[in-house]
């Protein structure tokens, strides 16, 4: 049986889910498409009915789950109508954009007694972040003592203004730091260059390691995303991923891309893969970011905020569901 998906939102992100559902998942197919604009919906639907109502996607028969890529702060609201429907959904990060919200969204689903709720933190299904996940729960290389992340954009949008950088930035960061050490952080430091971008980010870890993190908005040269861990027998990092390596002139390039798209359509394929199957086995998907996994990135995202803001080290005490 295929479960008709509703992708709510058809911007670079939801018109990019729409075409993985309609051309590289199985088990699924593309039911609807909502967007407020309607030749922008109309094309990420290639066929599939549309609609400038998310409202009625969530509850029309023929949408058996949703995908919400809409604006970060229509994800709340969204998010409430499917868990009253009672249908699975995969929200786009961030799952709300006050962490008071995306808690309540936890307690909802908790409520509900079924585990509805899939935070799109995509880089959990990465090949590349798994191996490392796999090599550093493998225990050869010893404890984690620190983990180096960076995260580069070629530049940012025009609207990617105020915290953009830390709540929609930042936050995979922290999930993926989270992830693969199994481990919570603690505190946070924040040291920003002169220019803002770009900025550094120190987390404690409750088991002992260090993280530091960059990010940089506008690195010019490509999007780039590598991480680290320096380990007590060793250290494993991720391998550049690249199509080519051109050695000319005395010289070797590797290519990077423009923006995230390229770098991940493995890591979103797989996701929306894992998360068709398991809802068709009424299970969650293995590993996936659920919707703590979603209110405790933005949570910790706020206290980074007050970190940037008071440039003092801010402890970060996660409350109870």
């Amino acid at each position: 049986m295929s479960i008709g998906i509703g992708v709510i939102g058809a911007g670079v992100m939801g018109a990019d889910h729409a075409r993985i559902i309609r051309e590289e998942i199985s088990g699924a197919h593309l039911a609807m498409v909502a967007d407020q604009d309607v030749g922008r919906a109309e094309a990420a639907a290639k066929g599939a009915r549309t609609t400038t109502d998310p409202s009625a996607l969530v509850y029309d028969h023929s949408v058996g789950a949703v995908l919400i890529a809409s604006p970060d702060d229509t994800h709340f609201g969204l998010l409430k109508a499917a868990l009253a429907a009672g249908k699975p959904v995969l929200c786009e990060k961030p799952l709300a954009t006050k962490s008071e919200e995306a808690l309540e969204i936890v307690r909802l689903e908790k409520r509900l007694g079924r585990s509805l709720v899939q935070t799109g933190y995509m880089r959990r299904f990465d090949p590349s972040y798994r191996a490392m996940k796999t090599t550093l729960a493998g225990g050869e290389l010893g404890r984690a003592r620190m983990l180096h992340c960076s995260h580069r954009n070629a530049s940012a949008p025009p609207w990617f203004v105020g915290a953009m950088p830390v709540t929609n930035t930042l936050v995979h960061e922290i999930d993926i730091c989270r992830w693969l050490l199994n481990d919570e952080l603690i505190a946070v430091s924040a040291i920003p260059t002169k220019e803002k971008d770009p900025a550094l980010f120190v987390f404690e870890t409750a088991g002992g390691t260090v993280i530091s993190v960059e990010v940089f908005m506008n690195a010019t040269y490509g999007y780039h995303v590598q991480a680290e861990a320096v380990c007590s027998n060793g250290t494993v990092s991720l391998a550049e991923p690249t199509t080519q390596r051109l050695r000319i002139n005395g010289s070797e390039q590797t290519s990077y891309p423009q923006n995230w798209i390229p770098r991940f359509a493995d890591a979103y394929r797989i996701q929306n893969q894992k998360w068709v199957a398991a809802i068709a086995n009424g299970t969650v998907a293995e590993g996936a970011a659920t919707s703590w996994d979603g209110f405790a990135a933005t949570f910790i995202a706020e206290q980074v905020l007050v970190a940037l803001e008071t440039r003092q080290r801010v402890e970060i005490k996660l409350p109870v569901a």
